[in-house]
């Protein structure tokens, strides 16, 4: 696998990063494989969808000696001062920060625009001024809206369904713009549905499979929107830190200036995603085998299918699916398990 070589290649050279949104949930595994490979780090977050403890994990699992290689920041990107102190002698830029959801864009236009294209542009500047060499962010699934081919295939997009998608699709132009005319290496990578360890479960905005699974672990409801058969492409977050990896360090010049789709290249519908957490859930509170969805109306702005093809990914990246659902929802469910167990998350 390309993955392992580029790894091997890391630990011998290692570089300088900064990883914006290190304390949420995809920022703080990428900040983890990182200091793993011994690289030096720097982290930038405003611990406002982030968390504290995602970090202090994280620097318990590599171990005192990696944990010294990590400098953090606190800091919002936008503001454009912390954002130039955070780019400062940094090789690569792993831009994760950003207010996520659909339904809180709806809400909220402004605070997501604010966040997602204000902070993303300013990030942007600083890595440019500092002389960064690769700009490597995270794009959505989001951008192709109302599109309805499936697979979703690269440059083949439809008219953003919200704000939310509205910013990610102005990052991916935003991108495209600096490498054409200040030649900054770019590469976009659109997630879909990413799910793991450390995704926050609560709140109005929190994702499918984390609410789910605190849900059944606790004995509580599980909504579904709509009949069940909305379909998504989960994928486990091993994936995501794999492809900004690869998109960090690739060197054919091809594969620059481009966004990727990063999934598994399958489906689940709702249906099927909630009998399959509560198969693992049972495993930690056997009462949960008897559990059923509650079924709600749909919601403005969701897409009703979606189904990556990650060929492009695979052929200019090297990228390979590594772990698909069922191999990563046993992980996640005992990740939450204790967590729940240890009261991380509030009643």
């Amino acid at each position: 696998m390309k993955i392992e070589a580029v790894m091997r290649e890391l630990r011998e050279r290692p570089r300088r990063w900064l990883v914006t949104g290190a304390a949420g949930f995809i920022g703080s595994h990428l900040v983890q494989a990182l200091l793993d490979l011994d690289q030096e780090v720097v982290g930038l977050d405003n611990f406002s969808t982030g968390f504290r403890e995602n970090l202090e994990e994280v620097l318990r699992e590599v171990g005192e000696r990696r944990a010294a290689r990590f400098r953090f920041l606190l800091g919002d990107i936008r503001d454009p001062q912390i954002c130039s102190e955070a780019c400062k002698g940094v090789d690569v830029v792993l831009h994760q920060a950003a207010l996520g959801s659909v339904p809180r864009s709806i809400e909220d236009p402004v605070a997501s625009h604010e966040s997602n294209v204000d902070g993303f542009l300013n990030v942007l500047v600083a890595a440019r001024d500092a002389g960064v060499r690769r700009f490597v962010y995270a794009s959505s699934s989001s951008v192709y809206g109302d599109e309805p081919t499936l697979p979703k295939v690269e440059g083949r997009e439809g008219r953003p369904l919200s704000p939310y998608a509205a910013t990610k699709l102005v990052n991916e132009i935003y991108a495209d713009v600096f490498s054409r005319c200040y030649g900054m290496e770019t590469v976009g990578l659109r997630y879909f549905n990413v799910f793991g360890p450390r995704q926050h479960p609560q709140g109005p905005y929190a994702a499918v499979i984390p609410r789910w699974t605190l849900a059944l672990l606790v004995g509580e409801p599980c909504r579904i929107f709509g009949d069940g058969e909305t379909c998504r492409d989960f994928c486990y977050v091993e994936n995501a830190v794999q492809a900004n990896l690869l998109a960090a360090t690739v060197e054919d010049r091809e594969a620059l200036g481009r966004v990727y789709n990063v999934a598994c290249a399958d489906t689940t519908t709702l249906n099927e995603l909630f009998s399959a957490l509560r198969e693992e859930v049972a495993r930690f509170r056997p009462e949960a085998r008897r559990a059923e969805p509650v079924y709600e109306d749909f919601r403005p702005g969701d897409i009703r299918r979606s189904l990556a093809d990650v060929s492009l990914a695979s052929r200019l990246l090297g990228y390979e699916v590594t772990h698909r659902i069922g191999d990563g929802l046993p992980a996640t469910v005992a990740w939450f398990a204790a967590a729940a167990k240890a009261r991380r998350f509030a009643a």
